[in-house]
Formats: structure tokens, C-alpha cells, sequence
């Protein structure tokens, strides 16, 4: 399976049409989508499709036609996402009409285009599930943790300071857990446990 980390974007013009198509991570396809159609109001249409997994490891998809006739505009976008195996990550595709009907067939091809063309256009990553992991250090280990933790490029997403402590916040693959956590555990008795969920 495949993601993005970034927002992508490509525009596509068929028969006088406009197709503006973006790619984006699922964390972001809500605000982009309420930013699509305060910058586009006078778009005709603002079609999408999302693929993600839920709480049981399952992949959720779903889509919008958005007022283009029914099955010709979202399901093309799905499937091609479904086609390059993307997840965790959405499509829009913003529509100005040129004037000519493309017809129920056209519609499939065109969207079914933009979304091919902003894949092409993107850089994908492969999808490693991650999973949220937090832990709580004193501050004598603090530098110690921050060292170990920026060699390996692990991310933290955010930290809670305690009157005699920090709790660190990351979302970590099953792989970077286990090398975490080689490292850590030798720090048990000086401060270091795995917050529990």
C-alpha cells in the first residue's frame, strides 16, 4: 500500500473543462475540502474520494459525485485509488465547466484522468502503520532521549511538561517501537515507563 505526506496537485483541461485535482494525507482532507470551496465558488462541481483504515485495521473508503450525474465522477476517482493501492489519503477534484458536455462516459474518463495525473505527479511513500505510543522521562534523561530520538528521525508529535518530568507523544511503526524500546528500557530505574492508554 502507498500514502502521501504532502498535499499535491495537478490541473487538467478536457474539452474546455478545468479539472483541478488534489492529493492529500486523510488528516488533512477536511480543512482542504472547506478551503476548496471558499477559493473555488464558482466551481461547478467538487468531487472526492477517501481511503483509510479504522480503529480495527480495516480500509474505509467512501466518495462524492457532488451534483455530477450518479456513479460518473466519485466511484472513477476511488477506483483508481484502489487501482495504486492508496490509503490514509483522499482526492478532490475541482470542476469548471467549458461549456461542452462530456457525457456519462467522458465524466468517468475525465475524473478517472485528474486522479491518475495528480498520483503521477505525486511522491508516494509506502504505508507503514503506526500506532500512538507515549512515555514519561525525568528531566535528567531528557537529553538523552532527545539525542537517541533525533538520530533515528523519529517524530515527536508533542510533549507534556510535569513538575518532575516531560511525557513525550509520538506515533511510532511496529519496527521503530522495538528499537525504541531496546533503547529505553535500560533507563527504567532512572526515571523511564511506557505510559499506559
Amino acid at each position: 500500500m502507498q500514502t502521501v505526506a504532502h498535499e499535491n496537485s495537478h490541473e487538467l483541461e478536457i474539452k474546455k473543462s478545468t479539472f483541478k485535482s488534489f492529493l492529500v494525507p486523510i488528516e488533512k482532507f477536511d480543512s482542504l475540502h472547506v478551503d476548496l470551496k471558499e477559493i473555488h465558488p464558482k466551481a461547478n462541481h467538487i468531487v472526492w474520494a477517501k481511503r483509510y483504515l479504522n480503529e480495527f485495521n480495516q480500509i474505509v473508503e467512501n466518495c462524492s459525485d457532488d451534483g455530477e450525474p450518479k456513479g460518473t465522477s466519485g466511484p472513477p476517482i476511488l477506483n483508481v485509488m484502489r487501482g495504486t493501492e492508496l490509503i490514509e489519503c483522499g482526492i478532490l477534484v475541482v470542476r469548471y465547466f467549458g461549456g461542452t458536455k462530456l457525457g456519462t462516459g467522458g465524466l468517468v474518463r475525465a475524473y478517472g484522468g485528474a486522479a491518475k495525473e495528480v498520483i503521477a505527479h505525486a511522491s508516494l511513500l509506502e504505508y507503514i502503520k503506526k500506532e500512538p505510543i507515549s512515555f514519561f522521562t525525568q528531566y535528567g534523561l531528557v537529553p538523552r532521549f532527545e539525542h537517541f530520538l533525533e538520530k533515528n528521525s523519529f517524530h515527536i508529535d508533542r510533549r507534556t511538561y510535569e513538575a518532575n518530568g516531560i511525557i513525550w507523544h509520538m506515533n511510532v511503526s511496529q519496527k521503530e517501537k522495538l528499537d525504541f524500546l531496546d533503547f529505553a528500557l535500560c533507563y527504567e530505574r532512572d526515571g523511564f515507563n511506557v505510559e499506559e492508554k
